[in-house]
Order: structure tokens, then C-alpha cells, then sequence
């Protein structure tokens, strides 16, 4: 489980996050959506440790992020998979070897142990066969499952994933959602989204925050958002809509 309080971050005078509370829970798909500019990613990045907020904590499981020491930090962070946009894939390194990265900086595993870990989670997201192959000879879809591959490698306790769907079609889109929600309920993790795809807030969306201007105006799950009487979420809700049927 992950606990956020009153999470504040300003930039050159700028408030970007506004108090930001919520509670991720162990084996959930939870999704932070809204516009662009409201905050999503910059709480993404003080969850995440790549950015440190003002105020407020940060809890796993009950261990304070931010404020613990170093070697606590470590070990939270051993314990987090990222999927980033885009994938961040390294262009000059096969996908095995992609998918091996954090196991060779972060473990001292053995070369037939760390194989065997790497071909099964490679199996785990349908690219059993794609070990040798180079990023630039695979999909965008396949690059962002070997993200999702290097993202569990290490057995995380905890998966972010950075708008996961941005730049896929939507048939891949639903298969790259179901991935995720799969590996969350077969493993248990604490599994938090940044998307602004309505698609993926329908399909996977067991807990959502929505922000707005630095402010959390609403939560709830994927049941109960279209019956919100938030105007903000009403009117970001009807804007999806209105661009998914323009691109039909």
C-alpha cells in the first residue's frame, strides 16, 4: 500500500501540487488522470523519488519515503518497477538485454539466474521470442511490453507506469491496459497509472484520483465517475468522449 499526505510542490514560486492526499492499495490498478499541466506527472516523479516535495509524506507500507534513511530509501526503491513513457528503451541493447538492465546494476545474481529471469518475464508479456531482437526492429506496442518486462523484473512490490498507452492504437491499448491489470491481480502489486485515456479509466480503473490545478477534486473507481457532480471531471470526461468520437 502506498499513502500520500498532503503532498505540495512549487516550482519558481509556482504551486503545482496543492495538498494532494490518497491511499494506493496492494493489488489495485489505480489511475491519477487529468488535463495536461495538472499535476499528474510532477506527483508521479515525488512518489517515485525524483523530486522531493515541500510538505507532506510519502508512505510504503508504512515507511516514510523522504524522510527515512538512505539505505531505506534504497530499499524502497529496489522494491519499485517504472514504466516510462515511451518506454526508454536503450537503443544500442537487444530486448533481453533491456529487460536485464536492473538486474545488472542492482542485484549480484548469476548470468544463468538473471537469464532465466529475463526469459521468464519476457514470456510473462507474450515476447518469448524477441530476446535478440534491437528496439528499432519491434512495435511500439512490443517496446512498451518489454517496458513492462524490465518494470517487473526485479519482483516490485510496487509498479508505476507513465501514460502506458500514449502513442498506441487503440486495440493495443486494451491489450497493454489488460497486461498490466493481469500482473497487478497475479502478483499482488500496488500498481499506479498516469493516463489521460478514458479507455484505460473505463477498463482498469479500480481506484481513480482526479486532478485538477494542483488540487485533488475527486476519487472514486471506474463505477461511479460518470455519475460525479464535479463540474472539472464532468467537463474532462465529456472532452474524451468528444475527442475519441472525432477519431473514429
Amino acid at each position: 500500500m502506498i499513502e500520500i499526505k498532503d503532498i505540495r510542490k512549487a516550482f519558481e514560486g509556482r504551486d503545482i501540487l496543492l495538498g494532494i492526499d490518497g491511499t494506493f492499495q496492494k493489488g489495485e490498478t489505480s489511475l491519477i488522470i487529468g488535463g495536461s499541466g495538472t499535476g499528474k506527472s510532477v506527483l508521479l516523479k515525488c512518489m517515485i523519488g525524483i523530486i522531493k516535495p515541500e510538505t507532506g509524506k510519502i508512505l510504503y507500507d508504512g515507511r516514510d519515503f523522504h524522510s527515512s534513511d538512505e539505505e531505506t530509501r534504497k530499499a524502497i526503491r529496489r522494491e519499485m518497477g517504472v514504466l516510462f513513457q515511451g518506454g526508454a528503451l536503450f537503443d544500442s541493447k537487444t530486448v533481453e538485454e533491456n529487460v536485464r538492465f536492473p538486474l545488472d546494476m542492482l542485484t549480484e545474481m548469476t548470468e544463468s539466474d538473471k537469464l532465466e529471469r529475463v526469459n521468464f518475464c519476457l514470456q510473462r508479456v507474450g515476447l518469448e521470442n524477441a530476446g535478440k531482437r534491437m528496439p528499432s526492429e519491434i512495435s511500439g506496442g512490443m517496446k512498451k511490453r518489454v517496458g513492462i518486462a524490465r518494470a517487473i523484473v526485479m519482483n516490485p512490490k510496487y509498479l508505476f507506469c507513465d501514460e502506458p498507452n500514449s502513442g498506441l492504437d487503440p486495440l493495443t491499448s486494451v491489450k497493454i491496459d489488460d497486461l498490466i491489470k493481469e500482473i497487478t491481480d497475479e502478483y499482488g502489486i500496488t500498481t499506479v497509472v498516469i493516463t489521460h485515456d478514458m479507455n484505460s479509466v473505463m477498463g482498469i480503473g479500480e481506484y481513480i484520483m482526479f486532478l485538477y490545478k494542483g488540487r485533488k477534486l475527486w476519487e472514486g473507481d471506474n463505477t461511479n465517475i460518470t455519475y460525479s457532480n464535479v463540474e472539472e471531471l464532468n467537463e474532462f470526461l465529456f472532452a474524451n468522449k468528444l475527442l475519441r468520437e472525432m477519431r473514429k
